[in-house]
C-alpha cells in the first residue's frame, strides 16, 4: 500500500487507492484470479452460440444475440496473449458496460463477489518500461491470495471499443457513437 504524509504529519492512504475500495466480481483465467468493478457488470451467463464476424481481431470471437441486442464477445485469454482454452461447463460470458457499448468477455469461471477494503488494495507493481500495466487498477489482497483488479475499459482499449461498437450497431454511418 502506498502511504502519503499529510501536512499534519499523519500517514494516510493515497486518494487513488481510496477510490478503488468496493465490490468486485472475481473470475479465473489461466489459473489466475482477476476482479472487475461490480458496477461495470451487467450480467453473467453460460456460453452460447457466437456468430463469427470476418476481419475482426483474433481475440474478438464474434457477436451474440442477447434478448434482441447484438453484443460483441471478446475472449479475454486471447486479449491477454494467453493460449485459448478448452471450453468447460464453468466457462462463461460476463457482459460489461463500457459506457458506449456493452461487451461480453469470455472467462474460465466466475468465482464470487468480494468487498475489498482500501487497506487490502496495493498499487500495481512496476515491471519496467516494456510492460504495460495501465489496465490494472491495483492488486487486491484476499487472505493469502492476490486478485488482479482490472480497469475493463483499458483492457478493451479505445480502438477496440470503437470496433466493438460498430459490431453491435452502436455507431452511425460516420463511425461515431450513437447517443
Amino acid at each position: 500500500m502506498v502511504n502519503e504524509s499529510s501536512a499534519s504529519g499523519s500517514v494516510g492512504v493515497s486518494d487513488g487507492l481510496r477510490t478503488l475500495a468496493g465490490k468486485y466480481l472475481t473470475f479465473g483465467l489461466a489459473g489466475e484470479e482477476y476482479g472487475l468493478e461490480i458496477l461495470k457488470v451487467r450480467e453473467i451467463f453460460g456460453l452460447m452460440d457466437i456468430t463469427a464476424v470476418p476481419q475482426t481481431p483474433h481475440f474478438v470471437k464474434g457477436v451474440i444475440n442477447l434478448r434482441g441486442k447484438v453484443i460483441p464477445v471478446v475472449d479475454l485469454r486471447l486479449k491477454f496473449g494467453l493460449d485459448e482454452a478448452e471450453r468447460t461447463e464453468e466457462t462463461c460470458i460476463i457482459v460489461v458496460d463500457l459506457g458506449t457499448v456493452e461487451t461480453g468477455i469470455i472467462v474460465d469461471h466466475v468465482s464470487e463477489v468480494l468487498d475489498i477494503a482500501t487497506e487490502d488494495i496495493d498499487e500495481t507493481p512496476t515491471f519496467g518500461g516494456s510492460v504495460d500495466t495501465d489496465f490494472i487498477l491495483g492488486m487486491g489482497k484476499i487472505g493469502e491470495s492476490v486478485k488482479i483488479l482490472l480497469d475493463i475499459e483499458k483492457v478493451l482499449a479505445a480502438d477496440d471499443i470503437a470496433g466493438l461498437a460498430s459490431l453491435s450497431g452502436n455507431t452511425d454511418e460516420t463511425g461515431d457513437f450513437r447517443q
